[in-house]
């Protein structure tokens, strides 16, 4: 199977020692690692296999570009159904009747849906129909999607993130996150999903150099555990 596996890989092992990376199979043979140590935009490393989310069933492919942004630079993308998906989720966490809070251990994903407001005032209607957007402010994940990575979500949401298919990109930690239910690793949707992060993580740096010229912009993270359904007069 590990043999088998090589070669299915071949073409992703190819492109991604071209590019400088290294590439190695996971212990159990089962899914890749792809390490760049060096790059314009900081270290990426790239995981193809099993999901470590239970909301991306099967396979997933993750990544994690180490870019020492602003602390304060806290944004997520989402896709629109899977959004949907979580703030139910989150919803029923928070109201059941054995639980007061959500657990330590739950995703940012899902606590940042209730802890950050909702930017929809995208300019393009493919961006407000396919996808959710959250920031620690609304003029930060505004000044995040607009220029490359809001054109960038438009071409991707054409055939690489149809609608419905479940997808997670976000600034934390001074790092840039991506996660995406991938079945089978074929050499151009991961060549597309790291051209996807590598917009982003060019538009969180200039985001990122606005917050260092001025300060740091107010965050929201002492905002109360609510689901947003439940917030009076939020507008999100």
């Amino acid at each position: 199977m590990t043999r088998a596996n090589a070669a299915r890989w071949r073409p992703v092992q190819d492109w991604a020692e071209a590019g400088g990376a290294t590439f190695s199979q996971a212990g159990d043979g089962q899914g890749f690692v792809i390490e760049r140590p060096a790059g314009a935009l900081g270290p990426l490393r790239v995981e193809w296999g099993e999901s470590q989310r239970s909301y991306l069933p099967g396979c997933e492919l993750r990544m994690r570009c180490e870019m020492g942004l602003h602390r304060d630079l806290q944004l997520m993308v989402l896709g629109r159904a899977l959004m949907e998906t979580l703030e139910r989720a989150v919803f029923e966490a928070y109201t059941d009747t054995l639980k007061t809070r959500l657990d330590t251990g739950t995703p940012e994903e899902m606590r940042w849906l209730v802890m950050f407001p909702r930017f929809e005032q995208a300019a393009s209607p493919v961006i407000r129909q396919h996808y959710g957007v959250v920031g620690a402010t609304r003029e930060l994940a505004g000044a995040w999607l607009d220029g490359e990575l809001g054109e960038a979500l438009v071409q991707a949401s054409e055939d690489l993130l149809p609608e419905g298919h479940p997808f997670v990109l976000m600034a934390m930690r001074g790092n840039l996150y991506l996660r995406a239910g991938l079945d089978e690793a074929d050499l151009p949707r991961v060549q597309g999903l790291v051209w996807l992060l590598e917009c982003a993580a060019r538009a969180a740096r200039r985001v990122g150099e606005r917050l260092s010229d001025s300060g740091a912009w107010p965050t929201t993270t002492s905002v109360a555990w609510t689901p947003p359904s439940m917030r009076a007069g939020d507008a999100g």
